[in-house]
């Protein structure tokens, strides 16, 4: 898959809003984990894009986003919580896409997958 377009807006509001100050990965992660928790509106509805080898999600499975997982467990990536089969698991959200989702928490969706489209990492 090829990297998008530098979108020098969305540049901007990630330097700004969600890594701003941060010195190192681990500041990263909780810019991150922060920002991503201001903006999205819990719970949404979410549609899986992709498989992962640490979900057990399949391609077009849709589940309930319920928050953010805790801040520790996302040192390699943002995780989220859901409902799967009667257990509430972390999964990437990276894998997934809001349905119907509100102008705030789309943006931020946006941003993250944008971050990991384009190669970044912490």
């Amino acid at each position: 898959m090829k990297k998008p377009e530098k979108e020098p807006d969305r540049e901007n509001r990630i330097h700004l809003e969600a890594i701003a100050d941060a010195n190192g990965p681990e500041e990263q992660v909780m810019g991150w984990h922060c920002y991503l928790e201001d903006k999205i509106r819990f719970p949404f509805q979410a549609r899986c894009i992709a498989p992962k080898l640490v979900s057990p999600l399949v391609k077009g499975e849709t589940v309930e986003v319920q928050g953010m997982a805790p801040e520790d467990v996302c040192s390699a990536g943002m995780l989220v919580l859901i409902r799967w089969q009667g257990r509430k698991m972390a999964v990437p959200l990276s894998q997934l896409i809001a349905i119907d989702a509100d102008e705030s928490t789309a943006q931020a969706l946006g941003d993250w997958h944008y971050w990991v489209a384009r190669g970044y990492s912490f």
